[in-house]
């Protein structure tokens, strides 16, 4: 297959990295300078990539185009794209949900060819090799897979459904960042009382992270029941440092929907059936 030429909207930290890696497997990699900052224009440069004046100009060269922005403006970029008739592969690789996802591979019904993306990791850069994972037409995603090979960004197809990697994305940074708010919390609660060292002492005799151990989450159901009123009992000493206390209370709102699983030998299907019940 030809090198195709591939179009980044917008390099960020992450667009500009990833598109580098694309660019050894492409003529070369265009990006719009057109109303982006300094910052932008001197990454972009540091890069490697190729500036052009317009938004169209890039659509009219490019092969293929990766959207990787803010997550607020991906419907409105895939729409300008939509707008200039694109008729390449859109791979659509921001951090927005399924919905969405489909409502822009519907803009481009009558043109581009819309692969789904989610990228998991850090930039591709200093050794890290975050993956990028895909969903849509067969054609489609191998054309993203080779733009990949032999770089630091590892891809992963999921299947023809637009929305599955999406959801993957979604699905593991819903637990990864509010695992991280939390963290801030507990320090910042265990700060107020003078037991952070402690804490973090505590904390450091277990390393594994509950996402990998998903049968504990029938254990959580179980247990619920008690669980709950402790977690308004720290979002009470939250609220008391002067903390946000509405994660916590959220939490333990979920926990009331198990309340009626009380000590019980769940499976995790039983559990999250119950979760999902209004």
């Amino acid at each position: 297959m030809d090198q195709p030429t591939v179009g980044i909207l917008h390099p960020g930290s992450m667009g500009a990295a990833v598109a580098a890696c694309a660019a050894t497997n492409a003529v070369e990699v265009l990006w719009c300078e057109t109303g982006r900052s300094t910052a932008s224009v001197e990454r972009a440069a540091r890069f490697g990539l190729t500036p052009v004046a317009t938004l169209a100009e890039l659509l009219d060269r490019s092969d293929i185009v990766i959207s990787l922005c803010p997550p607020a403006a991906a419907e409105d970029l895939a729409r300008d794209v939509a707008g200039h008739r694109f008729a390449g592969v859109y791979a659509e690789a921001n951090a927005i949900n399924p919905t969405r996802v489909q409502r822009i591979a519907a803009l481009h019904e009558h043109g581009a060819t819309v692969v789904d993306g989610g990228v998991v990791g850090s930039p591709p850069v200093g050794g890290k090799t975050p993956t990028l994972y895909l969903s849509g037409p067969a054609d489609a995603t191998e054309r993203i897979e080779a733009l990949f090979v032999g770089t630091a960004v590892r891809t992963a197809v999921l299947g023809t459904e637009i929305g599955k990697a999406s959801a993957l994305k979604l699905s593991y940074a819903s637990f990864q960042k509010t695992s991280r708010v939390l963290v801030a919390l507990a320090v910042g609660m265990a700060r107020e009382h003078g037991v952070d060292q402690e804490l973090i002492e505590v904390a450091s005799r277990r390393t594994d992270s509950y996402l990998s151990e998903p049968q504990y989450v029938a254990k959580t159901a179980a247990r619920a029941w008690r669980w709950e009123p402790e977690l308004e009992e720290a979002a009470d000493a939250l609220e008391a440092a002067g903390l946000p206390p509405e994660m916590l209370r959220a939490a333990a709102s979920t926990l009331a929907r198990w309340n009626d699983a009380k000590d019980g030998e769940l499976t995790l299907t039983d559990a999250l059936d119950r979760l999902a019940r209004p």
